[in-house]
């Protein structure tokens, strides 16, 4: 995880730095920095060293210090090694309230790891974050790019397990519910009005 003596965008990302450096109009290209901190963070192994951020100011025709302030600003960037798979707890007040404590501690025992650390072989990298704006399917894991709802500790166990075995779980809830659906089922719009039918239908 040492940090690389200088950075260019592999061919691939470079593609698709240019295509989305052409969205925005001239003089406005600083407009591209997240989704090229983002592309550079995947490239770099969970991180942005120095040289990255340096080629995205050139990139963008921007100081490297306001790039500086843009990638220690937002907590999905980091700054420093860590782990390539970004392992993220929500802890915020609903999935605090449905559990997210439980959450914490399978994720700890599970990597052997603790908030803020990188396993030894530097694949995970546990952090606690705030409110990943899913609290109707509280409490979640925000793993790379996927979200993991409905959790609790054998849960987060099973998908934890999984990652360390490569494998890539389903996202979305582990309890199977569709959407933020209430967990009994609906409770509201039950029936559908059929006009033509004279009446309301029972929606199931």
């Amino acid at each position: 995880m040492s940090a690389p003596a200088g950075f260019e965008f592999t061919a691939e990302n470079r593609a698709k730095v240019d295509a989305i450096i052409a969205k925005y109009p001239a003089g406005r290209q600083a407009s591209a920095v997240l989704p090229l901190l983002t592309l550079a963070q995947a490239q770099a192994g969970g991180w942005l060293p120095q040289p990255a951020l340096d080629h995205i100011a050139d990139l963008l025709g921007m100081p490297s210090i306001r790039v500086y302030e843009v990638a220690s600003f937002y907590d999905m960037f980091n700054t420093k090694p860590v782990g390539r798979i970004q392992v993220r707890i929500c802890t915020t007040t609903p999935c605090w309230l449905c559990g997210s404590d439980e959450v914490v501690r399978a994720c700890k025992e599970t990597l052997g790891i603790g908030i803020g650390e990188s396993t030894p072989d530097g694949r995970f990298f546990l952090r606690e974050f705030e409110c990943l704006g899913a609290c109707a399917n509280a409490p979640i894991l925000w793993v790379d790019d996927d979200f993991y709802e409905d959790l609790d500790y054998a849960k987060t166990k099973a998908v934890l397990n999984a990652l360390l075995k490569g494998e890539r779980p389903k996202p979305g809830s582990q309890t199977g519910r569709q959407g933020s659906m209430p967990a009994g089922g609906r409770t509201t719009l039950k029936t559908i009005e059929q006009p033509d039918a004279g009446g309301p239908t029972d929606a199931g």
